[in-house]
């Protein structure tokens, strides 16, 4: 069971709390054992199925991500498939600009389209999955937007909705621009968001060739040529990214995902995504914390009819921690913006639960009211308010 150890107001509420979990306490050992190195100057692993990261370096630095970013085109292609207002058979036609800019005149990658021909949609995903095809990138954003500044726009939004926050786009390729950058952190969100929110398309990433008219394509993704469960993602490389790949794989039912940016060799983003994956499987366990609805703690409810409203996650509440050592110590704070007012409905997310290990590992997960809390009287708003204003004046 978690204690509260101690409470902090500032523009927010920082409940910190600590907790062992079954038979594991605090070991000086712990960070030389766990210890992992990357050659990689950007990259991360986290768990699918829980969000915890496993291992971060330099993850939240934006970077070109070169045609990594294909993911968010394919994403907002995904969205309007799932929403029925785009289907797998409709045709989108091969303009002059996808054609010069991003097909065989162009030199990059590309899926070889003929100008001015009609191309299933379907094709076209994989087009931009296994070749990454540049002119089916511009295909695709001209196709849905009407031009490729429009798409970007639509790649901005979708970026917004799903979370990312250290990513922007002005075009649909990944081709060079100072203005186009992704976090690896953001690509490993929207990795899993694909995995999750997608899996009738996901399974074109794990795709290793595909037949367009007279050619054979190969699928660039190195990892799904190893022996480590890979299934996806996507790889990409310029002269201002370097190489880098987004890649998930599977061992015995757990799905890891990794980034790795910034590489001079594209033997060494395999290299060091196999030894990031490899790491992973072999070094944690995913251990449940807490039962869907069980109340974690409490928030502080100013001017309430009570003072604390308890806090319970939606769903079992998991963190994924390294196997060795034995013994370890993992801390928790549960976050607030404070005050938090009334009235308070069951239900309502309120706070976040951020769960971190001796490492870099880390997750966090949303907690909901448990109860109602209505307004208190007059008397009760007014001694809170001083209470209120007596902390903000210690915290400053």
């Amino acid at each position: 069971m978690l204690t509260q150890g101690c409470a902090r107001l500032v523009a927010s509420a920082l409940i910190a709390l600590s907790f062992m979990t079954a038979g594991l306490a605090a070991s000086p050992a712990f960070a030389a054992e766990a210890a992992f190195a990357s050659k990689a100057p950007r990259a991360i692993l986290i768990d699918a199925a829980t969000g915890s990261t496993l291992f971060q370096q330099r993850a939240d630095e934006p970077a070109p991500p070169a045609s990594m970013s294909k993911l968010m085109t394919l994403a907002v292609l995904f969205r309007a498939m799932k929403e029925g207002r785009i289907q797998k058979t409709d045709e989108f036609t091969m303009s002059v600009n996808a054609w010069r800019n991003g097909g065989a005149p162009s030199g990059t990658s590309a899926m070889m389209v003929p100008v001015n021909t009609k191309v299933t949609v379907d094709e076209l995903i994989q087009g931009i999955a296994i070749q990454s095809g540049n002119d089916a990138a511009m295909c695709v954003a001209e196709g849905m937007a009407g031009s490729i500044p429009a798409f970007a726009r639509m790649m901005n939004e979708e970026a917004k909705r799903i979370g990312l926050t250290k990513s922007t786009f002005t075009n649909a390729s990944g081709l060079p621009d100072p203005q186009q950058l992704m976090s690896a952190r953001d690509l490993a969100i929207l990795a899993r968001y694909i995995i999750d929110e997608y899996p009738e398309y996901y399974p074109v990433f794990g795709q290793k060739e595909f037949l367009y008219r007279k050619h054979r394509f190969i699928n660039r993704n190195p990892l799904l040529f190893q022996n480590v469960g890979a299934d996806g993602l996507k790889t990409g490389h310029t002269a201002a990214a370097g190489f880098g790949l987004v890649g998930s794989a599977v061992q015995d039912g757990k799905r890891l995902i990794v980034v790795v940016s910034g590489l001079e060799k594209a033997d060494q983003r395999k290299d060091e995504a196999v030894k990031l994956l490899n790491w992973g499987f072999n070094s944690f366990n995913s251990v449940r914390l807490y039962d869907a609805g069980e109340v974690i703690g409490q928030a502080r409810v100013w001017g309430g009819k009570v003072w604390y409203v308890p806090l319970a996650a939606n769903a079992d509440v998991t963190f994924t921690v390294p196997k060795f050592p034995a013994n370890q110590k993992i801390s928790a704070e549960i976050v607030y913006k404070a005050p938090l007012k009334p009235p308070v409905k069951k239900g309502d997310q309120v706070a976040m639960l951020k769960l971190s290990s001796s490492t870099s590992a880390s997750t966090e997960l949303p907690l909901y009211a448990t109860e109602d809390v209505q307004k208190g009287g007059i008397v009760r708003e007014g001694l809170d308010s001083l209470v209120l204003m007596a902390l903000r004046r210690l915290a400053f």
